[in-house]
């Protein structure tokens, strides 16, 4: 914790979090300046046009502004002014246990699950970060009793110097976000940050990924896996184990497909690690609903079962939710914009597609890509004009898919309101949220 009363601190980007960091920065009696470089909030008083013309004390950086490049960082960073992202400040202001949660695929899903189980074991509970209420909103709230479980992604940890969390996990790590980074390996190296070293930090690593299976940790890890092991959380006679004791069995699963099965296998870890009960745990999975958009049954469309996995923003998320349905009748959906990554993995391994349908701005490099491996694909301009298409040939035993391995700000101002304006196409319903032309 720091003392920042009197500090001129400069809030860079304001979304969510960075309007979350400005009221904590105000409560802690900052001078709080603000900039962004869309000009939101140009109006409000302590707006600055010109953040180069003023010295700060320090400057906190929201996750949606790029690093890499940035002429105002760089300025900032040859001053020598102290630069942190949202995330460290947040923390620097969190009591009690802070179980930071971060990987490619599975981060909502794990961090909302944990979540669940904890407040099921009477724990004073706070689930924060990337997954909607900024940390440093609930930072305040809490107390030596609490937890607060953190989903953490790489752009919060991309100028994290101080996140800390009492029990760090990996999920999995795949190639995504190149267009920020750079490269994979730096993209690798962000997400390792979560991973202090220090002696009391516990560690959470999945075993079946090769990349963070083999990350160099302390000693106090606990490793997840669908294969058995010797100990830690593991699958073994149709259930989920930890070391010898038995968890749930995989029939009272109510998640769908294999990747939500290594989300489960996560988030049982991290429960295990705080001794919370075998029967507390089961009866909080099987009680829980996944989050919306990631591999979400809708129902039927001429008889097509009809699944929304428009979270799959990178190309492993979309290969697991194909590998979730099998191939047999699987129609699906690609495209928006492309982060930077190669499209070639999609098609590479035979896989069975029945129909391609590719949109948006990476429609044509999709589209290409799939014609290289022998596929006949489909060019929509949009993803709105390939879902009708899909909805309107629908027949009697596909799968229609949307995954599209891409970002959707081409077309939407979010991979939520893709996959509701993609409901909503298919069957006329859709929850009530911001939608973008």
């Amino acid at each position: 914790m720091i003392n920042l009363k009197g500090k001129k601190v400069l809030v860079y980007g304001l979304g969510i979090s960075g309007q979350s960091a400005s009221k904590l920065l105000h409560e802690k009696g900052a001078c709080v300046s603000i900039y962004d470089d869309e000009g939101r909030f140009s109006n409000v008083f302590c707006y600055q046009k010109n953040p180069l013309m003023n010295e700060y004390d320090l400057i906190v950086v929201s996750p949606g502004i790029k690093v890499i490049g940035n002429q105002l960082i760089s300025h900032f960073i040859m001053n020598r002014t102290p630069l942190i992202s949202e995330l460290d400040l947040g923390f620097m202001f969190t009591k009690g246990v802070v179980v930071g949660i971060t990987g490619t695929n599975g981060k909502t899903t794990v961090t909302s699950l944990t979540g669940e189980i904890f407040k099921r074991a009477g724990k004073k509970t706070f689930v924060c970060g990337n997954i909607g209420l900024p940390i440093s909103s609930a930072a305040l709230k809490t107390d030596k009793a609490s937890f607060s479980i953190c989903e953490v992604s790489n752009f919060q940890l991309e100028l994290s110097r101080y996140f800390n969390a009492n029990l760090a996990t990996i999920l999995n790590l795949a190639p995504d976000h190149i267009d920020r980074h750079g490269s994979f390996e730096e993209y690798v190296a962000t997400k390792k940050k979560i991973l202090t070293g220090k002696r009391n930090q516990k560690v959470v690593l999945n075993f079946d990924d090769e990349l963070v299976k083999n990350l160099l940790i302390n000693k106090k890890v606990t490793f997840f896996s669908k294969k058995t092991l010797n100990k830690g959380v593991f699958i073994k006679n149709n259930a989920i184990y930890h070391n010898k004791t038995k968890i749930i069995s995989l029939n009272d699963l109510t998640l769908f497909g294999e990747k939500n099965l290594e989300n489960v296998l996560a988030s049982v870890a991290i429960a295990v690690r705080y001794r919370i009960k075998p029967n507390i745990i089961r009866e909080a999975i099987i009680n829980f609903k996944a989050p919306r958009h990631r591999l979400e049954y809708l129902g039927q469309v001429n008889g097509a079962n009809v699944f929304d996995d428009s979270k799959a923003t990178n190309i492993s998320a979309a290969l697991s939710a194909i590998n979730s349905l099998g191939e047999k009748g699987l129609v699906v959906l690609f495209g928006g914009q492309n982060k930077g990554c190669n499209f070639d993995e999609l098609f590479n391994k035979n896989i069975n597609y029945e129909a391609v349908y590719c949109f948006g701005e990476a429609g044509k490099e999709i589209f290409d890509c799939a014609e290289k491996y022998g596929y006949s694909p489909m060019l929509f301009p949009t993803m709105k004009s390939a879902s009708y298409y899909a909805k309107n040939n629908a027949m009697e035993g596909q799968k229609i898919l949307l995954a599209p391995a891409c970002a959707s700000f081409d077309e939407f101002t979010s991979y939520t309101v893709r996959g509701e304006v993609f409901k909503e196409i298919m069957f006329g319903i859709y929850e009530k949220i911001e939608m973008s032309q």
